[in-house]
């Protein structure tokens, strides 16, 4: 089956599927800060965190399966879970296979959080960033509108979100171990674990 509206789901699903992923995982970094505005409190934003999330796997699912049933372009079902044998566009089409897994990881890994020691937790949540940069490369690579001016602005805006994110995380960890180091003898915080992983918080 294959018809013109398939063909523009999926396309829009990967377009908004990156704009959700890259706020998600951007939300998830803010919300391992250790500062909370009065008027922004963390439980908002955690709470943000994994509504977006849920929004991030539906909008994964979509773009899966309509490339699935859309037979304009032969991919096969088991094509979605093994990044490998595909004969359209095998290394593009690999690396969103790639994607897909690893958020599954991530989302099993999250939902079985209270059984699942906090380290391991925290290994496998940053697998997200992998998950998310897969996801980018493979739309550049297999998107029919990567060429464009406003797709090209599209995926260099959610770059520069998770990469500014990141460094803003990490500069103020940074910076707590610091004045933990010259007021006394430093304590080990979750926080600090946390990092980059995102909605670090219980």
């Amino acid at each position: 089956m294959t018809s013109p509206l398939l063909w523009y789901l999926n396309r829009g699903s990967g377009i908004v599927l990156v704009v959700v992923f890259t706020v998600t995982v951007v939300i998830g970094v803010l919300a391992t800060g250790r500062a909370v505005s009065p008027w922004w409190p963390r439980f908002i934003t955690q709470g943000l965190h994994r509504g977006l999330s849920a929004v991030a796997v539906l909008m994964l699912l979509v773009h899966a399966v309509v490339a699935v049933v859309d037979e304009f372009v032969d991919i096969r079902w088991w094509q979605t879970v093994v990044p490998v044998g595909s004969a359209y566009e095998p290394f593009w089409l690999g690396l969103g296979t790639l994607s897909l897994d690893l958020t599954v990881v991530v989302v099993a890994t999250s939902l079985a959080r209270t059984r699942l020691p906090h380290r391991l937790w925290f290994l496998v949540h940053l697998t997200t960033y992998a998950a998310w940069a897969l996801g980018v490369v493979h739309g550049l690579g297999i998107g029919t509108d990567a060429d464009l001016g406003w797709s090209r602005l599209i995926t260099v805006v959610c770059v520069a979100l998770v990469v500014l994110a990141a460094l803003a995380r990490v500069t103020a960890v940074l910076l707590g171990r610091r004045r933990r180091g010259s007021s006394g003898p430093p304590v080990p915080g979750r926080a600090d674990r946390d990092l980059l992983a995102g909605g670090g918080a219980r």
